[in-house]
């Protein structure tokens, strides 16, 4: 374990002459230019979401105006101060929160807008009617939340450009090598400059300093020039220590954030509360039925249906192809296990030989995947030429569609498993069959074969315990770029 040591080139250009050129080092040079431009990138983000709100304020007068309804120009200048205020009222411009929070404050302004819009002709006497001022309401409250959408992923690509906002980490050994390497995970947003422990542990390897101690965060911070510190759940944070240690944070200008402990639980399920002075964390189970459910699962069939339809002539080719190219059937039948461990016959087209599943023992020195529930080679000989191409492009999977319409599986959902594998699958495995399989789903958008078994369980396990009907629309438009790319197809 090492411990941490201040950086002198950092301070150097304190102690320079005015006007005396700085002798720092190019990477020092690059760090503070990438400082600099997340401050940059920060500072302009709120001043270019009231720009552009203002900017939808004149554009919606301006509308309003070529309908033949006269707008003063005091009109639109009191409607651009009313709806500015009000943004600002509910917090609009508040980055913390992400965008869910950003669009929820949003609507509360628009709500109340909308409700002024409603009364205003029984006060005075407006040249629009109380039905085209709330299309203006509605209007402004749509550009607002496009505005933070678009300013927010500006925002977000102008920092991870520079690097993303460095972070210092705190808390107990396993908790900061937990955390530390799920950041690295996700790169872009944070990077960690540094960490600090509570007590020294020789299976820390980490590849940034470490202090051993948590009484000095504020000086760590103001060494290593991290922007944020991350404090995760650990025996020794009490209220009052968390407190103070905000009270110092906050003189430097230092974001402090305090890590729930929780993982995979999607911001949407959450909330903050109080009972009494005790601050808690609502996280809110995700409906296993319900009338959201019950509506896609119905919509999933329909579009099944539909989509076997239309695609009927190019199965009917790949069939004929398939029974061309090698002996055997054109569809391949396994039984797979669904929702609940209930057993269905899944459809494929067939891309190996028809004995390949009596050649798994012969090969199985050649398994590729970590462990043994899954079995993968990336040049397995039991595939056939045509089925290389077929699976390269997902096209074998199109018969599943079948099991969609007759509702053992839906469009979305975790990777469908084998018997053989449920037998051994752990609790947190089991997770996994709490929902019908799908033909794509994370899995398949973040790596496919690619993937480990443990990186497969957790983003079962992240949309299992996360789904919502928009999780499925953005899977699905994620899964067409996936296909598209041929990443772990094979």
């Amino acid at each position: 374990m090492t411990s941490l040591v201040s950086v002198a080139d950092t301070l150097v250009p304190s102690l320079l002459v005015p006007g005396e050129p700085s002798p720092l080092r190019p990477s020092v040079r690059r760090r503070q230019r990438s400082a600099e431009g997340r401050v940059w990138a920060r500072s302009r983000r709120a001043t270019l979401t009231v720009a552009a709100d203002l900017a939808a304020v004149a554009i919606v007068t301006a509308l309003v105006a070529v309908t033949e309804v006269s707008v003063a120009p005091v009109a639109g200048l009191a409607l651009a101060c009313v709806w500015v205020t009000l943004l600002m009222a509910v917090h609009a411009y508040d980055a913390i929160g992400g965008r869910r929070a950003q669009a929820s404050a949003v609507l509360r302004a628009g709500a109340v807008l909308g409700l002024a819009c409603w009364c205003l002709p029984t006060v005075v006497d407006p040249p629009a009617t109380s039905q085209q001022l709330m299309m203006v309401t509605g209007a402004l409250t749509s550009l607002a939340i496009t505005n933070r959408l678009t300013v927010d992923a500006w925002s977000t690509r102008a920092i991870e450009s520079c690097g993303g906002t460095p972070v210092l980490v705190a808390g107990d050994v396993d908790a900061v090598a937990r955390a530390v390497s799920e950041l690295r995970r996700v790169p872009g947003r944070w990077t960690v400059v540094s960490a600090c422990v509570r007590e020294a542990a020789d299976e820390l390897q980490l590849d940034v300093p470490v202090t051993v101690g948590v009484d000095d965060i504020p000086g760590v911070v103001a060494a290593t020039g991290a922007q944020a510190v991350l404090v995760l759940p650990c025996h020794w944070l009490d209220p009052h220590r968390l407190r103070r240690l905000g009270w110092q944070l906050e003189a430097s200008g230092t974001r402090l954030y305090v890590g729930t402990g929780l993982i995979d639980v999607a911001p949407c399920r959450t909330s903050l509360g109080a009972v009494g002075d005790l601050s808690v964390v609502d996280v809110r189970a995700v409906p296993s039925g319900g009338l959201a459910r019950t509506l896609e699962h119905a919509a999933e069939r329909v579009v099944a249906l539909a989509a076997l339809v239309v695609l009927a002539p190019l199965l009917v080719m790949v069939a004929l192809a398939v029974r061309r190219d090698s002996p055997g059937p054109a569809i391949f039948r396994q039984r797979r296990v669904g929702r609940d461990g209930a057993e269905f016959t899944m459809f494929k087209f067939r891309t190996m030989t028809t004995d390949a599943e009596a050649r798994v023992v012969d090969l199985a020195a050649h398994n590729e995947s970590a462990g043994d529930l899954l079995f993968k080679i990336r040049q397995d000989p039991r595939v056939t030429r045509l089925g290389a191409v077929l699976r390269r492009y997902s096209v074998d999977e199109l018969p599943q569609l079948v099991n969609v319409a007759l509702g053992d599986m839906s469009l979305v959902g975790p990777r469908p498993a084998l018997p053989d594998e449920v037998e051994r699958y752990d609790p947190d495995a089991r997770r996994r069959l709490a929902v019908r399989p799908g033909i794509t789903g994370l899995w398949q958008v973040s790596g496919r074969s690619d993937l480990s078994w443990e990186e497969t369980v957790r983003l079962d396990l992240h949309y299992v315990d996360n789904w919502s009907p928009a999780l499925d629309l953005q899977i699905l438009f994620r899964t067409a770029r996936a296909v598209l790319g041929h990443a772990g197809a094979y």
